[in-house]
C-alpha cells in the first residue's frame, strides 16, 4: 500500500508543502497586518516564519532531495582545482585586453558605416 505518486511524492508530502507556503505567507502577512510593532519584532517574526517553513519542508521527499543534492554538491566542489592568484591575474588582464580590442574594432566599424551610410544617401560632406 505505497502512496506514492509517480514523480515520488506523497500526499502527505504535499499537505506539507502547503503548510510550509501557508507558514511562509503567513509571516509576511503579519509583517505588513502590525505596522505599530517594531520592526525589529516583525523582521523576527518572518525569519521565525521562513525557519518553521524551511524545517516542515525538509520533512518531505523533496526536502530530503534537496538536502542531499547540498551534500553531494558540496563533496564535488570540494574536488574543483581553483586556479591560482597568478593565473586568474593573467586571465582577467587576457579578457581586459580582448575586451579593449574588440571595443575599438566596432567603434572604427561603426564609424565606418556611418560615413558608408551618410556617402550613399549623400548626406555627407
Amino acid at each position: 500500500m505505497n502512496a506514492q505518486t509517480e514523480t515520488g511524492t506523497s500526499a502527505l508530502d504535499t499537505v506539507k508543502l502547503f503548510l510550509a507556503i501557508a507558514v511562509l505567507i503567513s509571516g509576511i502577512v503579519s509583517f505588513y497586518y502590525y505596522p505599530d510593532m517594531s520592526v525589529l519584532i516583525r523582521a523576527g517574526g518572518v525569519l521565525a516564519s521562513v525557519v518553521i517553513a524551511i524545517v516542515i519542508v525538509m520533512q518531505t521527499a523533496m526536502g530530503r532531495d534537496s538536502w542531499q543534492f547540498i551534500q553531494t554538491s558540496r563533496v564535488e566542489l570540494n574536488k574543483v582545482v581553483w586556479p591560482n592568484r597568478q593565473d586568474t591575474t593573467q586571465t582577467t588582464l587576457a579578457v581586459i585586453v580582448f575586451v579593449i580590442i574588440l571595443g575599438v574594432f566596432f567603434w572604427l566599424l561603426d564609424l565606418g558605416l556611418l560615413w558608408l551610410t551618410k556617402y550613399l544617401t549623400g548626406q555627407g560632406g
